[in-house]
């Protein structure tokens, strides 16, 4: 029997760590414990999963004996509590039986609705099963400058149920900046909310530890409207002959476009950052066969991170941004080794 299970919460807005945090406490798992992430993406292309997976800087995923410790799922395609919450709760609920945790880790996509994610998960089939502690709100406080955050009720969401903020990439922050997250804090959440700053997303484990003082104020809360489809879901689609899938999403005043590449199309690791370098995005997550290797790239406030993966089952590839360009998909075509 699965019984209260230790459940966290590890949400924020797009671009501010997440699956960097997610990483870093992996490193942290102690070895005999056995950890299920349950991970949700505003695009229809998962790729954080990949990611976690493909790391060489996380800790790995079987233990000495061979036996798996580390399970991951995701759901991909916008807020995982749409749809009367059954794509949450399918995975979860597979996720569960299949990893009988020690800790579960949530990572709801950074346009996602976490009272909501909360609600589902202390409803009252879950209230035996889940023990539900901390949750951890990532915030980069120079985004506090920026109307387009502190006006976005996903943002301001995410700060009101955290039980404790993590100021992520602090040493890019003015002393300014460390300031207005402290007063944004105070204005925005409970009372005596721990505000902790840190860089690369490194924060350590006993703060997932105690209990989550966000039940208490999810009652009240307004449901936003839910979505429903019917659509099959890209990642379960066979690739055609041109070895490539496109979907697009919108939603919360953003749009997103993916792309899958079967794992035959090689990407020239040149030409394909100097496209990212030219992109003007809120977002690309990308893992990416290379002629060089297998590499992820995350951009984020035009700036390109690229870091060797280990493994990469196929090329996968998705962009957020206000507007979507059509001329992307020749662009992408372009960085290909043979096109």
């Amino acid at each position: 029997m699965i019984k209260a299970v230790p459940t966290n919460i590890i949400t924020g807005f797009l671009g501010v760590g997440k699956t960097s945090s997610l990483l870093h406490l992996l490193k942290q798992k102690p070895a005999n414990e056995r950890w299920a992430i349950l991970i949700n993406e505003f695009g229809e292309i998962g790729i954080d999963g990949s990611l976690v997976n493909g790391s060489r800087n996380k800790a790995p995923n079987n233990d000495a004996s061979g036996e798996k410790r580390v399970f991951i799922k995701e759901v991909p395609g916008g807020c995982m509590c749409c749809a009367a919450g059954l794509p949450m709760q399918i995975a979860l609920n597979q996720l569960l039986a299949e990893s009988k945790p020690d800790r579960l880790l949530i990572e709801p996509t950074g346009l996602g609705h976490p009272i909501e994610v909360l609600q589902t998960l202390a409803a009252e089939h879950y209230q035996d099963v889940l023990d539900i502690q901390k949750t951890v709100t990532l915030v980069d406080a120079r985004k506090l400058a920026d109307p387009r955050y502190t006006s976005h009720d996903t943002f301001n969401q995410q700060i009101a149920i955290a039980d404790v903020i993590v100021g992520n990439k602090q040493d890019l922050y003015t002393h300014s900046d460390a300031e207005a997250l402290e007063t944004y804090v105070v204005q925005r959440t409970k009372p005596n909310t721990p505000v902790l700053l840190c860089e690369k997303g490194e924060f350590p484990i006993s703060v997932l530890k105690g209990n989550s003082s966000a039940l208490t104020h999810i009652k009240a809360q307004k449901l936003h409207d839910h979505k429903t489809t019917t659509t099959p879901s890209i990642n379960e689609q066979p690739f055609p002959d041109s070895g490539v899938l496109r979907v697009e999403n919108k939603g919360e005043g953003f749009k997103a476009v993916g792309w899958r590449f079967s794992p035959s199309r090689e990407f020239d690791r040149i030409a394909l950052l100097k496209w990212m370098h030219n992109l003007n995005v809120e977002r690309l997550k990308a893992v990416v066969i290379t002629s060089d290797g297998v590499f992820s790239y995350n951009v984020v406030d035009n700036e390109v991170t690229e870091a060797e993966l280990s493994e990469c089952s196929e090329t996968k590839i998705e962009i957020i941004a206000i507007e979507l360009n059509p001329i992307w998909d020749e662009e992408l075509t372009k960085c290909l080794s043979v096109y």
